[in-house]
């Protein structure tokens, strides 16, 4: 049985629809706090979730290393994984987000608490995923994708950031295979639950090249299962 087949169905709809509703503060000015840093949140920016926590975790002790490597956060949001790529020692940052607020704010973020280190390099980028940009390759790239299955709220900002469904991953694999974005010995890591269409993103992937194998799993003792998956392409160690 291959990764694809041992992964979960999604959940019923009406879980995933209680489960992800946002919270009221979205369009207010909050603050967030981590690693003994603190980014302001402007409004519509949204504030990073346990999931978006496990790969800031993995890019700033090495888990995921960036470490001398070219590195592109997608969906980079306040730019906590921005900051904590600097301060592992990548070679290259490049900050992602179709939401220009959010690459505003990662932008400042990037300049007050990484400055400019020596040897790292900061570009963000306004695209819808990878539409636009003339750039690459990568060495690793990081995604919390907005994939929950069911839309949760009418408000645009809201679906941006969490329910525009695994169209999304489509596109993103598509435009990383179709124009070489990753190095040959590159890495995707992609994080996402049974909120989404598990079986439809990874099959997404190797249809576009890729080879999926689960780099970690988490159960939140909720119904919750989430899924870090490691892509690489032409079988990369």
């Amino acid at each position: 049985m291959d990764t694809i087949d041992r992964l979960p169905p999604p959940l019923p709809a009406e879980q995933i629809i209680a489960l992800n509703q946002p919270k009221a503060d979205l369009h207010t000015l909050r603050s967030y706090e981590w690693n003994g840093w603190t980014f302001d949140v402007p409004p519509g920016v949204f504030l990073p979730g346990a999931t978006s926590r496990m790969i800031h975790e993995r890019v700033l002790d090495g888990r995921i290393e960036v470490r001398g490597r070219r590195y592109a956060a997608m969906g980079t949001g306040l730019g906590v994984e921005a900051v904590a790529a600097a301060a592992r020692g990548a070679r290259s940052v490049h900050a992602f987000d179709v939401h220009a607020e959010s690459v505003a704010t990662t932008e400042r973020h990037y300049r007050r608490l990484a400055g400019s280190p020596e040897g790292t390099t900061f570009t963000g980028v306004v695209a819808d995923v990878f539409d636009g940009f003339d750039g690459g390759p990568f060495d690793v790239v990081t995604f919390n994708p907005p994939a929950v299955s069911r839309t949760v709220s009418d408000d645009p900002d809201v679906v941006r950031n969490v329910c525009v469904g695994a169209g999304l991953l489509e596109r993103f694999f598509r435009q990383l295979a179709e124009r070489d974005l990753l190095a040959p010995a590159g890495e995707v890591y992609v994080i996402a639950s049974n909120t989404a269409d598990l079986r439809g993103i990874a099959g997404h992937a190797v249809a576009n090249g890729f080879t999926v194998e689960v780099a970690h799993r988490h159960d939140w003792q909720d119904g919750v299962l989430t899924y870090l998956f490691r892509l690489t392409r032409g079988g990369g160690a």
